[in-house]
């Protein structure tokens, strides 16, 4: 016969022991989750630190820069063309050539230009012949004429062939100097410095001044740049300009790299009734040729210089549906989005008119990762440097 078991009481007893510490774990666990739930809510204060870098609103002398869109057109244009017709025995420069004034650019056969001279050279030693014979004819004559043999008439008409045939020699001298001439042009050269476009004719062809030319020569070393501005500007320009010549920079299509530093030279007397737009002319060296004639650029004009304004990379500048805003850096390591209103300056810099201060620190790198009241920290790998000019910091 089998042993008896527990009595019914023990067994209740276990399972209210075991209710019991049930309760107590789930009580346990939510004044856990309660706890962990109001500390995010309260602001994070145990999030990781955001890493930025920063720097310092500076004070600087500022520009004041209008901006219109310009061609660059070369400082001189010429095409080359013979002024003596012939064939053509040499082709002396290479397309694409930067040549000089007075160098060679072909040359024409010049046998027939030759024969011409000694032609002219001929016919002024034949007149001199004539000339000496009357000049002898006239001295006997008025040695005669002094004895009374020949009549004060045939004196008279023998001065008169003596001062014809003077005549007749400078003429031959003026044609053997023509002829001289027409033999040099038979040597065509450069009449600028510039650079040679495609040759227009080959060696073997007859050419003549009446033809379309041998080649265009551009010179672009100085070079122009013609850009408009609105005509309202003008008074002020002309006056600014009158106190010395404004520079002028050039960018290119992308309104992002400089291409060249030139000055002002032009502003043109007439108006564009159509856009009120006047056409203004800057010269560039050009020594480098990063401007090319036919191009596309953009024209930054310095009217004057604002000294000591606050500025910032405009990178620091953010956006949103309220406007422009940036992350300034508060004594605590934490951030606050300041409003701004800030102006282009030119150079990759924001002038701040309103809202930062010269010295205030400002989040140059990291803005997306922030939030109002986040705390930020040093990045490891070191702080990006702007690339205007401003020394950029980390937050300790």
């Amino acid at each position: 016969m089998a042993a008896p078991g527990p009595p019914y009481s023990v067994y209740r007893s276990a399972w209210k022991a075991a209710g019991i510490l049930a309760v107590l774990g789930s009580l346990c666990a939510y004044v856990l989750y309660v706890q962990r739930a109001q500390a995010v809510t309260e602001g994070g204060s145990s999030a990781p630190a955001v890493p930025v870098t920063v720097t310092v609103v500076e004070r600087r002398d500022v520009p004041v820069e209008l901006k219109g869109i310009g061609t660059v057109q070369a400082y001189n244009t010429v095409t080359v063309k013979p002024r003596v017709s012939g064939q053509i025995v040499q082709v002396a420069f290479t397309e694409g050539q930067h040549i000089h004034q007075g160098a060679v650019v072909a040359r024409i056969d010049p046998r027939f230009l030759i024969a011409q001279v000694h032609q002219a050279q001929a016919n002024r030693i034949k007149d001199e012949a004539q000339l000496e014979n009357a000049r002898r004819d006239l001295v006997r004559l008025t040695g005669i004429a002094a004895q009374g043999f020949v009549s004060r008439q045939q004196v008279d008409g023998q001065q008169s062939q003596v001062a014809v045939l003077q005549a007749a020699v400078q003429a031959d001298e003026a044609a053997v100097e023509n002829a001289k001439v027409q033999l040099d042009y038979a040597t065509v050269t450069a009449p600028i410095d510039g650079v040679t476009g495609i040759r227009m004719v080959d060696v073997g062809n007859v050419i003549s001044p009446s033809d379309p030319g041998l080649v265009v020569i551009t010179q672009v070393q100085p070079i122009a740049v013609i850009f408009t501005l609105p005509s309202d500007l003008v008074a002020t320009l002309s006056m600014t300009q009158a106190q010395g010549g404004l520079p002028v920079e050039v960018f290119d299509r992308s309104d992002t790299l400089e291409l060249a530093t030139g000055t002002l030279a032009l502003i043109d007397n007439q108006i564009d009734r159509n856009t009120n737009t006047v056409r203004l002319k800057a010269i560039f060296a050009n020594t480098d040729g990063a401007l090319r004639s036919g191009q596309f650029v953009n024209a930054h004009l310095q009217e004057t210089v604002l000294h000591g304004v606050a500025t910032v990379p405009n990178r620091i500048i953010q956006h949103d549906e309220q406007g422009t805003f940036a992350w300034l850096v508060r004594a605590d390591s934490t951030v606050e989005a300041r409003r701004v209103v800030a102006e282009a300056a030119g150079g990759g810099l924001m002038r701040i008119t309103r809202g930062l201060s010269p010295g205030d620190r400002v989040v140059l790198d990291g803005q997306y990762n922030l939030r109002a009241g986040a705390a930020v920290a040093v990045q490891t790998h070191g702080a990006a440097v702007s690339g205007t000019g401003g020394s950029a910091l980390s937050i300790p």
